[in-house]
């Protein structure tokens, strides 16, 4: 009998699925210093980002076989180390692409219109300065015919892309590894349209240099920031910085210098250095949209993740229940 741990949640459909095949599926919060003494019996567990897998742990769980992260990413979990040990570690990367893709627009519609600070202000100042409020908001921006600047083309920087062109945004693509992608866009009765984008078109200097909006799609493990004030130094004169990828990858320190500035106009972020408790100056400040690390948090990116462990689990066991 496969037993399972789902200690940060798991979407009822894939619960479902491991259920019919046979399998035990716990479902249930255990916290970090109690995990030691809960894990042992599970041959399966199943985490988000809010909780670590390290080496100290993995050793005191000899019949662990998968550690599965139910997301993208693997930071929070010492991968190497398991595989060492025989346990497969797996992701679910097709899942949540295009939710976190939306949430990228959503910031950048949120900066470009003055979302944020309408919607944070309009309660205390709309019903007696609603004309102020108006023209402190009325000096907006279109997406349509900016530069995107797209960090990373894999599946999310690739959704991103798409809903960039379909905004008819100039998409400018740079990736360390990919050098040509397709990406598809489904037109209403007409059937997917085909597009071929060349990422060896562009280089590094010239997205920094070009792009209105710069999203970030990378993994990132620590250590020195992908943007951090070199870069932002290198960038245009009021970009838009977006990151929904790792708490880390923009030096929040030269963020907040280049908006004090007013070399940056604005900032997306999902992701912080230090969560769960982001420094107050990133959230209280007037030129950044803010939300708490829900870029797979939706209904259906959730059911996807869900069906997508369950899938790669069943397929390890095959009939071994």
């Amino acid at each position: 009998m496969v037993k399972i741990l789902a200690t940060d949640g798991l979407h009822q459909d894939g619960i479902t699925l491991l259920h019919e095949a046979g399998y035990t599926v716990d479902v249930k919060k255990v916290e970090a210093d109690q995990l030691p003494n809960v894990m042992p019996d599970y041959d399966v567990v199943i985490v988000r980002s809010a909780t670590e897998i390290r080496q100290a742990l993995i050793d005191q769980c000899p019949n662990l076989k998968i550690i599965a992260r139910a997301g993208v990413g693997l930071s929070n979990i010492d991968v190497e180390y398991a595989r060492e040990k025989g346990i497969t570690v797996m992701d679910t990367p097709a899942a949540s692409s295009k939710s976190v893709a939306e949430l990228v627009f959503a910031h950048m519609f949120s900066i470009s219109r003055n979302l944020h600070l309408a919607h944070r202000e309009m309660k205390q100042r709309g019903g007696s300065e609603f004309k102020e409020m108006k023209e402190a908001c009325s000096h907006g921006l279109q997406l349509n015919n900016r530069t995107l600047g797209i960090v990373g083309f894999g599946r999310i920087g690739r959704e991103v892309a798409r809903i960039g062109v379909g905004l008819g945004m100039k998409v400018m693509p740079v990736d360390l590894v990919v050098d040509e992608a397709d990406i598809g866009i489904n037109v209403y009765n007409s059937g997917n349209v085909r597009l071929s984008v060349r990422l060896d078109t562009y280089e590094w200097e010239e997205v920094l240099a070009n792009s209105d909006y710069l999203t970030i799609h990378v993994p990132f493990k620590g250590g020195k920031a992908i943007i951090g004030a070199e870069e932002i130094a290198q960038m245009k004169d009021g970009a838009v910085l977006i990151n929904t990828a790792r708490g880390g990858a923009i030096d929040e320190d030269a963020l907040l210098d280049a908006l004090n500035s007013g070399k940056l106009s604005g900032a997306g972020l999902d992701v912080y250095e230090n969560e769960p408790m982001p420094r107050q100056e990133l959230m209280e400040h007037p030129k950044i949209s803010c939300s708490p690390h829900i870029g797979a948090s939706t209904l259906e990116a959730r059911a996807n993740i869900g069906l997508e462990l369950a899938d790669k689990i069943l397929a390890f066991f095959g009939d071994d229940k």
